[in-house]
């Protein structure tokens, strides 16, 4: 099953990708708490527990906007964890606003 997973940084610049991989759910939140350390991720609330809404909106964040409009395995990898993680058909990433849905 495919899902659609949107990353926006700004109204006018939203990126679509279409997730087709899917990994394990332990495989997805693997690659998703690598680019975490890799990309040295700061939590939203350093005083509390980060939860995977958090490190799906940091790791946009801060993996840049450039990654995804490159469309590039990267970007892949993240729609697919994105994707495995959340289980849904349809995912919406705004970094600005800080929102999942």
């Amino acid at each position: 099953m495919s899902s659609i997973v949107s990353v926006v940084f700004e109204r006018n610049r939203e990126y679509e990708l279409i997730a087709h991989a899917a990994p394990t759910r332990e495989e997805a939140n693997n690659w998703l708490n690598a680019q975490w350390d890799e990309l040295e991720c700061e939590p939203a609330n350093p005083m509390g527990k980060v939860l995977v809404l958090d490190k799906i909106l940091c790791v946009a964040k801060y993996g840049g906007e450039k990654r995804f409009a490159e469309l590039g395995d990267w970007a892949r990898q993240y729609a697919d964890a994105v994707a495995t993680l959340l289980d849904r058909p349809v995912v919406r990433v705004d970094v600005a606003e800080r929102v999942v849905g």
